[in-house]
């Protein structure tokens, strides 16, 4: 199909117009996360009829919150998890083949103030290199005291013995989504956001089908399929009870929160391993988008939430355990956003506070309804279990035996050939962005001045990747909500107005959309008096109902 069909295709009226004509499906997959998302793409590529519906925005919850690496998993190899973190890097060797436009290698340092910890992770890590064979994404090597000094210029040196640097993926989560959802409408699959599942439907005790609203026009459907995927992450129970009401919990939450920083505080290309923190667990600071990326925590919760919120003590957790490694030492005034992710951990009721025993592997489901779940996981291995889902749903739901084909599909974007700058992560996408500002010089105009992303970008947002607000654009096709949420604040009014206008939404609807958005935004402040004072002062005020009206 070409490319230009591709596009045009990826569109939520189009969609929502198919549903209307057609109520039968092979597949209908809950949840438009990654691995929903990644059923989807699998589902879709072997001929399946495929609907997915998500409830929210693709990748709302914990699929655009992950430290936004791919990797093996150094933690799992140090508790001894070999089968776990071989696959993910057999996964990971394929997701740099099939999305080069976004998973790249990304060196990380781990800093040793002691010779045995130096020697520990060397020999660790040189299993980590042994386990990855030929898909290595480079070797790992010692450093002594003055190399890691040399490559970490803002690492705190007092005490510092050596350092071993190791080799991982690194890519955008969000923008992944996004590219595995158009990937599975080039395939035939028909994706919809905003879109609820609020039932399922049985014959004889199996389910057929679900019962499901639009949550722009508030129409109810009814739909049928030979099999439904539970792919909703920390929603799975939810879904589960509209099965067998009053069953026990599957999953439980846990929070990981991570923190933004400008650049300077990294001063570096590397990434930084914290081994051990106090709790026992590893931290991570990585560049990301021309600023540093700080996480993640690991916090049991006892409740879900579709925007959960960062804990005080999360906060102040990172703060302290990176004062240790940092000889800058950020405080909450340098901290430009937070935010936080729940984790869909395999429920654990003998040890309700601690999530170190809880599987971090993935679980497959099937009950006696016929209903598949599966959750658990990570985003290297999204494919994987995707691929295992399929097989069940053939077999459960008895469809035409056909042999999964995502090992060399390439996703929507894929490219070889170097793209200059932000617009990277589009891909071969790049070239229509760069089309609309050709067409219009105005688009050109970047949406705040410290950010690179331009209006054109929104427009392609609203056009080719189904945002419907605000925040669609602001927190997940652009990232800037999760970089500096003040900026985002900023950009709003310019979004929401461009966004009105690709839709053809009136005024009410703009000066509610802008209001919405900044309520949002706060929360992904550490602390409004932080982010109102000092530096952030003369950027930004607290919106008044006259800077809610502005649309320049």
């Amino acid at each position: 199909m070409p490319e230009e069909q591709r596009i045009t295709r990826f569109s939520r009226d189009e969609f929502v117009k198919q549903i209307n004509d057609q109520s039968a499906w092979d597949v209908i997959i809950i949840g438009g996360g990654a691995t929903g998302l990644g059923v989807a793409v699998d589902s879709a590529s072997r001929g399946y009829s495929t609907l997915l519906l998500e409830q929210a925005d693709f990748a709302k919850g914990t699929s655009s919150r992950s430290t936004k690496l791919v990797h093996g998993g150094v933690r799992y190899l140090a508790k001894g998890d070999i089968r776990l973190v071989y696959n993910a890097l057999d996964e990971r060797a394929i997701m740099l083949k099939n999305a080069s436009h976004l998973v790249k290698s990304q060196s990380f340092i781990i800093p040793c103030y002691s010779w045995f910890s130096t020697i520990k992770y060397m020999i660790g890590l040189k299993l980590y290199d042994w386990l990855s064979g030929r898909f290595s994404f480079g070797k790992s090597s010692f450093f002594n005291r003055e190399k890691v000094i040399e490559q970490l210029p803002n690492i705190n040196a007092t005490g510092l013995a050596a350092g071993v640097e190791y080799f991982d993926g690194q890519f955008d989560d969000a923008r992944l989504a996004i590219n595995l959802a158009q990937t599975s409408a080039a395939k035939g699959g028909v994706l919809l956001n905003y879109f609820k599942v609020t039932g399922l439907h049985k014959n004889k005790g199996k389910v057929n089908g679900v019962a499901a609203i639009d949550l722009e026009t508030k129409k109810e459907y009814k739909l049928s399929a030979k099999v439904v995927v539970n792919a909703t992450g920390i929603f799975v129970d939810d879904v589960l009870k509209f099965d067998e009401p009053g069953r026990q919990p599957l999953v439980r939450p846990s929070q990981g929160i991570h923190l933004v920083l400008k650049k300077s505080f990294l001063k570096s290309t590397n990434a930084i391993l914290i081994p051990e923190t106090k709790d026992g667990r590893v931290l991570f600071a990585v560049p990301w988008h021309q600023h540093v990326l700080v996480g993640t925590t690991d916090t049991p919760l006892t409740t879900n939430s579709i925007e959960p919120v960062a804990l005080e003590e999360e906060i102040e957790f990172i703060l302290e355990t990176v004062k240790t490694y940092f000889s800058v030492t950020p405080t909450r005034k340098d901290v430009l956003s937070v935010f936080a992710g729940l984790r869909p951990l395999a429920a654990d009721n003998k040890n309700l506070n601690s999530t170190k025993e809880i599987s971090r592997d993935h679980k497959l489901l099937t009950s006696s309804s016929g209903l598949i779940t599966i959750t658990g996981g990570k985003w290297t291995t999204y494919r994987k279990m995707a691929e295992e889902t399929v097989n069940k749903a053939i077999e459960v739901g008895k469809l035409v035996k056909t042999a999964c084909l995502t090992k060399k599909l390439k996703i929507h974007g894929c490219t070889t050939s170097f793209i200059q700058g932000h617009f990277s992560v589009y891909g071969t996408d790049a070239a229509g962005i760069k089309e609309l500002i050709k067409d219009n010089p105005l688009l050109g105009h970047q949406l705040v001045d410290h950010l690179p992303y331009t209006e054109a970008e929104v427009v392609w947002a609203v056009r080719y990747e189904m945002a419907r607000c605000a925040e669609d654009v602001l927190a997940r096709r652009l990232r800037i909500l999760f970089l500096d949420a003040l900026a985002a604040i900023d950009a709003a009014p310019r979004v929401v107005a461009l966004i009105a206008q690709e839709l053809g939404y009136p005024e009410e609807w703009k000066r509610a959309e802008v209001a919405t958005f900044h309520q949002l935004a706060y929360q992904y402040l550490p602390d409004l008096k932080a982010g109102f004072n000092g530096e952030h002062n003369n950027r930004n005020q607290q919106p008044t109902d006259g800077q809610i009206h502005s649309f320049n």
